[in-house]
């Protein structure tokens, strides 16, 4: 993953002690250092976490009321370059019945790199290829999580080119819904493709509301309007990332990043000097003052967030911050089925509590 350092948020502007509790404090999970864990998910209960190292493709489980780790997979030919490496993780939908795991993951294959979807067998033993996907030193995206319909949902970078953002037929900047086995459900936007949003720069996080069932997603802008942006699952959507972007003004942010093909989507929340947004998730009885708001991650402040869904539940109204680690966020999680927000840092897995 290609983190930025941009310095401090001017929009949010505020200076903290390491772990500075704004309204939540962090427990460590794990009880040894894990290698970059950009990747992790939960069991629909919460009683278990898959976790995945970018830095060495190793994937396991953690027991997040002892600590103890249990071994995967190592997955092999893993390229770590930039921000390659094993960069999401998912459970079938039909989790504990079906203990299957699919992972994004960046390899080396047949000399050229890739980003795989891939299938690993319920204990370890090996894995299948359901998807090759773009590559780049940087801008791969790669959180994948299951939506509520049951299919898997994929956001790929723009491989550091904004025109491939704006290529259907490229799934480099994009956001993918598929079949668990790779193809391409019949009811997409459009039948023969994957793609349900396009006009995507990077982004390293999305949740779904537990409310709707609605998709939200955090986005990286290049150095200005980081955003949030709520993704359609039912028509295709551009979100106007492409060739033309720019920092400067007119037109006035965030129109000057969104201005590419037709009728570009603007996001809900954007952040003039960028945070590097980075995991997201729904706050449902995670026992915080954020109670059923929408919670992310940011790598260049260390800052945990909240954001007020209006009543209607599709815009934002408020946002403020609940937690400072003053380390890198990566990813943000919480149990399908309601319990606390969990974070990762590139050493550690940490549980929020009031």
């Amino acid at each position: 993953m290609r983190y930025r350092l941009w310095g401090t948020v001017a929009l949010l502007a505020l200076l903290a002690a390491p772990g500075r509790a704004l309204g939540a404090s962090a427990q460590p999970v794990s009880n040894s250092k894990l290698a970059f864990p950009a990747a992790f998910t939960l069991t629909p209960t919460g009683d278990r976490i898959l976790y995945g190292e970018r830095l060495t493709g190793r994937i396991g489980w953690l027991d997040p009321s002892t600590g103890t780790h249990t071994p995967l997979l190592t997955i092999p030919k893993v390229s770590t370059t930039g921000e390659q490496g094993v960069l999401g993780l998912a459970l079938s939908p039909r989790y504990p019945s079906d203990r299957r795991v699919w992972a994004y993951v960046t390899r080396t294959v047949g000399g050229s790199v890739k980003n795989q979807l891939l299938r690993i067998r319920p204990d370890g033993s090996g894995f299948t290829v359901v998807r090759s996907l773009p590559a780049a030193y940087h801008h791969n995206g790669g959180h994948i999580a299951f939506g509520p319909d049951g299919r898997l949902y994929v956001v790929v970078g723009e491989n550091g080119d904004p025109s491939n953002a704006q290529k259907l037929a490229v799934l480099a900047g994009k956001m993918l819904r598929l079949n668990p086995d790779g193809t391409v459900p019949p009811n997409n936007p459009s039948p023969a493709s994957p793609v349900v949003a396009y006009g995507i720069r990077n982004s390293f996080g999305f949740a779904f509301d537990p409310n709707t069932g609605r998709l939200w997603e955090t986005e990286n802008g290049p150095s200005c309007n980081d955003e949030i942006n709520l993704i359609s699952r039912s028509r295709l959507e551009n979100f106007g990332w492409g060739p033309t972007q720019t920092c400067n003004t007119p037109p006035p942010a965030p129109m000057n990043t969104n201005r590419d093909g037709p009728s570009p989507v603007l996001p809900k929340l954007f952040f003039p000097v960028p945070p590097a947004l980075t995991g997201a998730a729904f706050c449902n009885g995670c026992g915080l003052s954020a109670s059923g708001q929408l919670v992310f991650g940011a790598y260049n402040t260390g800052k945990i967030r909240s954001a007020k869904l209006n009543p209607a539940r599709t815009g934002i109204v408020g946002q403020s911050a609940i937690y400072d680690d003053r380390n890198p966020v990566l990813s943000v999680e919480t149990p399908l089925n309601g319990g606390p927000i969990y974070f990762s840092t590139t050493k550690n897995i940490f549980r929020l509590r009031p």
